[in-house]
């Protein structure tokens, strides 16, 4: 197998993250990493065994693969100078900056049939993937994901910090457009909006409900859908995917686990538990996997640059929704 070299740019507590899981891959080689602080991205180099490049532009001509694991506001950038050198890129979410600079990303790779992938890791998490193969077709939705203070995700507010990742899946669970967004929330220890709620109502009916706060005592990251006949949960931080569903009384096999049944008149129906297998790797080893597959194939990556994109247009909506109401509360 032909191993893939990578350059990591960025070396932060994420950047390392990223490091550690490319080091331990049969597929890919991390050949160097490049950051701004010369002590953190020698400190890195020597840890992983990888050079320590004085440029960015050194790294690029260097490798087959860039990761992009900066602060947001220079991941436009860093991810332009990558693909007009053809090099395929992992950038980590949000994709940019503001819509405009992704929407330059986008375009940008496009023109150049660039490989773009963008890190919302949580499209990789194996209480997702447990339901690959499942009929999803949610009609509301409701997704708790809570964190306690980290001044890291400072630099943009919790929209951009953790609800992206929600509404990134919800956006490829629903696959409807949005028709109407509702939000609120406040900044209480940052300078940024800390807690947020949201409510989307798309096309095909489906309403979704998310909340995301930084200022939690304990760390949630729970989603749950509701679809005909169906309930489900899902824990992204315990990896655990539960189905309660309604099924006809008869069709069940030796494996079936009944929780009790329903009747109307003569139809008889009961309520089913499944609990389906989550794969074995981690959500970062996941989307690595996933993106080199997609650079070999020549496929579009599973969470494209287009994903990143439309997944920030309906976070920059639900934090200018944010903004505007505090004006209007402070015009009052």
């Amino acid at each position: 197998m032909t191993k893939f070299k990578v350059g990591i740019v960025g070396v932060g507590k994420l950047g390392n993250y990223h490091c550690n899981s490319l080091s331990q891959r049969q597929d890919a080689e991390l050949v160097g990493v490049y950051d701004i602080d010369k002590e953190q991205r020698k400190k890195t180099a020597e840890k992983y065994h990888c050079l320590s490049f004085e440029n960015y532009a050194d790294l690029v001509s260097s490798v087959d693969v860039v990761g992009v694991i900066v602060p947001t506001s220079y991941h436009s950038q860093v991810t332009r100078m990558a693909i007009e050198a053809g090099k395929p890129v992992f950038v980590e979410k949000p994709i940019a900056a503001s819509i405009v600079e992704a929407d330059e990303m986008v375009r940008l790779a496009e023109r150049k049939h660039v490989p773009l992938q963008v890190g919302h890791i949580e499209r990789f998490n194996p209480a997702i993937r447990a339901l690959d193969g499942f009929d999803l077709r949610p009609k509301f939705i409701e997704s708790h994901r809570l964190a306690p203070f980290d001044p890291r995700g400072t630099d943009v507010a919790v929209v951009l910090d953790l609800m992206i990742h929600d509404i990134d899946i919800i956006l490829s669970l629903v696959k409807s457009n949005p028709v109407h967004i509702d939000a609120s929330g406040v900044a209480v220890i940052s300078d940024k909006v800390d807690i947020a709620n949201a409510r989307l109502q798309f096309e095909n009916g489906c309403v979704a409900n998310v909340t995301s706060s930084r200022i939690s005592q304990r760390k949630m990251r729970k989603m749950r859908l509701f679809q005909r006949d169906s309930y489900i949960s899902i824990d992204f931080l315990q990896k655990l995917t539960e189905i309660f569903r309604l099924q006809d009384a008869g069709d069940e096999n030796a494996d079936t686990v009944v929780l009790g049944q329903i009747e109307k008149g003569k139809h008889r129906r009961h309520i089913i538990y499944d609990k389906p297998e989550t794969p074995g790797d981690d959500a970062m080893q996941a989307e690595w996997t996933s993106f080199f597959s997609a650079i070999r194939k020549g496929t579009r990556p599973i969470v494209s640059g287009e994903d990143g994109l439309n997944a920030l247009r309906i976070a920059t909506e639900i934090t200018n929704l944010i903004a505007g109401r505090e004006r209007n509360l402070q015009e009052t």
